[in-house]
Parts: structure tokens; C-alpha cells; sequence
């Protein structure tokens, strides 16, 4: 299946999923076990190379993707189904890969992505099944304040009050184009789509929006800690075990041939 090119190397984006329950989230991080690490290891095995990746973007500690792409470079030649099966067969049962395709040689999975959706679950009843993957919350939640408040969000662009403290970045705007509170079964379900997310920001705002619903928090203090810009003001951050990276989008026009 695999032979060594001796053209230049070629990019490719990997699409996976994981269960985060294991991980000290995706980024290589020394003495912790990450999935970048898992799946970097996993490549360099099978492709007889050392492979380096770069995720779209960094989950934390037990937070799960449904949806994940990151891109490497190589100058092995492969057949992208065959590798796939091979990888499913190596990894862990709790990483799958689902494609790996090429993509135009200055294409990023970071900087290249248009929109990232993330979904919370809240439990609102006890369930031994849903428990290790949703929050379970034994007091009754006010939804309609808590959809009321996801709107304020569309307000603003600065979120640095519910940013990790001494985050690492150059700014803390952040264009929000989804964010809904939902009722399935037993379950409420926070959906939230951004072109960008700060690191805690979706536990922090979920957190957040919790204290609304138990009737702890109004409105009015909502909108003044996200304009207060400090993360001492907001709420404590939700479990991150019921939180999930739904989706990834890119420009059709990335991939080859496509």
C-alpha cells in the first residue's frame, strides 16, 4: 500500500472522532497522554515516517469531538481507504478515523476553518446510561431564560470573561452565529457555532447560563459580566465530560480534485 514518493510531500486533512474520557485533551502535552500524541505515533508507525499534525483547534481534558480535522504533510505515497483501515485497526477503540483526503499545500485545519459548533448535554434526569456523557442536574432548569440569555450573546463580540485567565491570545473577539438551548426527551441541549472559540469559553458561557436557569442569576448581570470582560464575575465552568466538538467547516475548495 505504501511507497516512499520522491516528489515534494503532499498535505492532507484527517477527519476523526474520540471519546475524551482518557485524554489530557488533544494537545501534545509532556507527561500526559493527548490524542494528538496517540494519533501522531499511529501515522509515524504506518507511514515509516515521523508525522507531525495540527488540529483545527485544542480540546481540554475529557472533552469529546464527534467531529475533528487536523493536517499533515508527508512524501509517502498511500491510498487514503486502505490507510483509514489500517488506523482504525491500530488506534485505540476510543479515536476512529473516518477520512483522510488531500488538500491544496498552504491549506491549515486551524486558520482555515470558517465556523466550529459545540453541544453541551444537561441531564434532567438521573440516568446511569447518559451519565458519564451528559451533566446531570437534579434541580428543574428555566430554558426559556437560558434561551434568553444565549441571545444576549449575539450582542457582543469581546468574550474574555468567559476565557481561561492568562489565556495566551490576541484577542478575545469572537463572532457567535448560533447559540440555542434545546429540550430532547430527558435531556437539554446547548448548541453553540462560532468562527472561533476562547479556551474554556463554551463550559464557562454553559456554567454561566446554569446559574440562570436555577433562577441565581438575571439577565441584567448576564450582559454586565460579559461587558465587565473578567472571568471572576461569570460563572464556574461546566463538566467538561458533557461536552462535545460537533463540527468543523471548511471552504469546499481546500480539497483536491474537488
Amino acid at each position: 500500500m505504501i511507497n516512499k514518493s520522491t516528489k515534494n510531500s503532499l498535505r492532507f486533512f484527517i477527519e476523526l472522532s474520540y471519546n475524551g474520557s482518557a485524554y489530557h485533551g488533544w494537545q501534545n502535552q509532556p507527561n500526559a497522554i493527548t490524542v494528538q500524541e496517540v494519533l501522531e505515533k499511529a501515522l509515524s508507525t504506518l507511514l515509516n515516517e515521523n508525522i507531525a499534525i495540527v488540529g483545527a483547534g485544542r480540546t481540554d481534558t475529557g472533552v469529546h469531538a464527534r467531529q475533528m480535522f487536523a493536517h499533515f504533510d508527508t512524501a509517502v505515497k498511500f491510498v487514503s481507504e486502505a490507510l483509514v483501515v489500517k488506523l482504525n485497526a491500530f488506534l485505540p477503540k476510543d479515536i476512529s478515523i473516518r477520512n483522510i483526503s488531500e488538500v491544496n499545500a498552504d491549506v491549515h485545519a486551524r486558520f482555515d476553518a470558517k465556523s466550529r459548533t459545540y453541544m453541551y448535554k444537561v441531564s434532567c434526569a438521573k440516568n446511569p446510561f447518559s451519565f458519564d456523557y451528559s451533566y446531570y442536574l437534579k434541580n428543574k432548569l428555566d430554558i426559556e431564560k437560558m434561551n434568553e440569555a444565549a441571545k444576549i450573546l449575539f450582542d457582543y463580540t469581546n468574550f474574555k470573561c468567559f476565557s481561561r485567565s492568562n489565556s495566551d491570545v490576541k484577542t478575545y473577539n469572537c463572532d457567535i452565529m448560533l447559540a440555542k438551548w434545546s429540550a430532547e426527551n430527558d435531556q437539554l441541549i446547548f448548541m453553540i457555532r462560532a468562527d472561533r472559540f476562547l479556551r474554556n469559553m463554551v463550559r464557562a458561557i454553559v456554567g454561566t447560563m446554569i446559574e440562570i436557569g436555577l433562577n441565581k442569576m438575571n439577565l441584567d448581570q448576564f450582559r454586565a459580566i460579559i461587558e465587565s470582560e473578567d472571568r471572576s464575575n461569570a460563572g464556574p465552568s461546566a463538566p467538561a465530560h458533557a461536552l462535545y466538538l460537533e463540527d468543523i467547516e471548511y471552504d469546499n475548495t481546500i480539497y483536491i480534485n474537488e
